[in-house]
Formats: C-alpha cells, structure tokens, sequence
C-alpha cells in the first residue's frame, strides 16, 4: 500500500514549505538561497542553490517511479491514479498560486509529467507481454 503512494508529493510539499518561509530565507526567493559553492580547476565556481536540490531530489523520485512502474500488480493502478492526482496539483498550483510561477515549479512539474507518461507507458508495454494468446 505505501509503495503505492507517488514520491513526487515530496517535492510539492517540499516546494510549498518554501513557499511559507520553512525552508530557504525569509523574504524573497528561497530557491536562490546558495547552498554551497566550489571552486573548479576551470577558474569557474559551481554553486548549488535550493532549487537546484530540489530538481535533482526530483529527478532521483522520477528513477525510483519510473521503477516502480515496471512492478505488474493492483496496486499499480492505484499508484497510476495517485501520479495523475499529484500532476494535477502541479498544474492547478502553476496556474492559480503567485508563487508557484516560478522555473524550480515548472520543471518539477515537468518532472510530474514525465512520470505520468513513463508509468502509464512502461506497464502498458509490461502489460502486452503478459497477454498470451493461445
């Protein structure tokens, strides 16, 4: 039942927590709050702000859902049906939430999409090799 449950909700509540000032600076954007920084051989210096992580915490989700979808079982429909409801929450939030326009919120929500499309796509081909005609 938990393995059902769509790990790109992280980086919504996530986001939201910025949103309201839990997470990154008070004030402004918290997406640019610097986390670190390094110096490369280059001369050029990598920064990791907080919506840098938060892409790749989603990216990281996106592998482990698109996993997920290879399982064939009920509860990959249920899992199918909660990604839908997750990408629906994205788009609602981009179009009607001030905050929510923003470049982090749309990738993430791309990334919400992407899972939506892979998970459907992958059992739907698992699901055609598990059809035996006789």
């Amino acid at each position: 039942m938990l393995g059902s449950i769509p790990l790109l909700i992280i980086p919504f509540i996530l986001y939201n927590l910025g949103l309201t000032g839990v997470i990154g600076e008070a004030g402004g954007d918290p997406w640019k709050t610097e986390l670190f920084h390094i110096p490369m051989m280059s001369g050029g210096v990598f920064a990791m702000t907080l919506g840098d992580v938060l892409v790749v915490i989603g990216l990281i989700l996106l592998f482990v859902e698109v996993v997920k979808s290879t399982r064939t079982s009920n509860w990959s429909v249920v899992d199918h049906l909660l990604s839908t409801f997750v990408f629906v929450a994205f788009v609602v939030e981009f179009l009607l939430v001030k905050g929510a326009a923003h470049s982090v919120f749309f990738t993430l929500m791309v990334i919400s999409l992407v899972d939506l499309l892979s998970g459907f796509t992958v059992s739907i081909r698992a699901a055609g090799r598990d059809v035996n005609v006789s």
